[in-house]
C-alpha cells in the first residue's frame, strides 16, 4: 500500500524509506543515515558511559541491522523511534553478554560509593574554571548518570536525548509505561542532587 502524500509531506523519512524499499537505493538509505547518525551516536554515547569508540561501533551495527530488516519496519512508530530501538537493543545485547569494555568501566567505578561520587561531582564543579561551562557540565552529567540504575539511566537517556515520548521510550526498552515513568522520576530526582551545584541552571535541559 502506498503512503499518501500528506503522510510524505510530513515526515520526510517515509519518502526515503520508499525509495530504499522499491529500488534498493543506497543513496536515499544514506540520507536516513546522515538524518539520523548524530541523534543515534549521542544517545549510545550516554548509555555507554561516555565510550564515543564503543557507542559509534554501536551506531554502525544498528544502522546496519536497520537496513537488513527494513522489511519488519511497519510505520507503527517513527522511523526514528523504531532506529534508536534497534540501537538500544544492540546496547542492551553487549551488555547482557558482558563486553569486556563495560566490564572496565564497571570495574573503576566499583571501588566508589556513591557518596565518594556525589563528592567528587561537586569537587569538579567548583574546580571547572579551566573547562567552558558546557563541558564541564556535560562531564558531570555523564558522572552523575553513570550513578543511577541501569533502568533508570536507559529512560533517563531514552526520554532526555532520544527525544521519545514516554511511550515511545518505554516501547524501545520493552517495559510498561508506568515502570517507565517511575524509572524516570527517580533518575530524575538523583540527577538533581547529584548536580546541585549547577542550579538553578537545569542540567537536564542544558546538556541535550
Amino acid at each position: 500500500m502506498e503512503p499518501d502524500i500528506a503522510a510524505l509531506l510530513e515526515d520526510p523519512d517515509l519518502a526515503l524509506l520508499q525509495r530504499v524499499r522499491q529500488h534498493d537505493d543506497r543513496q536515499a538509505f544514506g540520507l536516513l543515515v546522515k538524518r539520523h547518525q548524530g541523534a543515534v551516536r549521542a544517545l549510545l554515547r550516554r548509555l555507554a558511559g561516555g565510550d564515543a569508540a564503543w557507542a559509534d561501533e554501536l551506531a554502525q551495527e544498528a544502522f546496519l541491522r536497520a537496513y537488513q530488516n527494513l522489511g519488519g519496519f511497519r510505520g507503527e512508530a517513527r522511523f526514528r523511534t523504531w532506529l534508536i530501538r534497534i540501537a538500544t537493543n544492540l546496547f542492551l545485547e553487549q551488555r547482557r553478554r558482558g563486553d569486556a569494555q563495560l566490564q572496565a568501566q564497571t570495574q573503576v567505578l566499583s571501588g566508589e560509593t556513591e557518596q565518594q561520587m556525589a563528592d567528587g561531582l561537586m569537587a569538579r564543579a567548583d574546580h571547572a574554571l579551566s573547562l567552558s561551562d558546557t563541558v564541564a557540565l556535560s562531564l558531570d552529567m555523564q558522572r552523575a548518570l553513570d550513578m543511577l540504575s541501569d533502568a533508570e539511566r536507559q529512560a533517563i537517556v531514552l526520554s532526555y536525548w532520544g527525544d521519545l515520548s514516554h511511550a515511545e521510550a518505554a516501547l524501545a526498552l520493552g517495559c510498561p509505561l508506568g515502570t517507565l515513568k517511575t524509572h524516570l522520576l527517580r533518575g530524575r530526582a538523583k540527577l538533581e542532587t547529584a548536580l546541585a551545584a549547577w542550579a538553578p541552571r537545569q542540567p537536564l535541559e542544558q546538556c541535550k
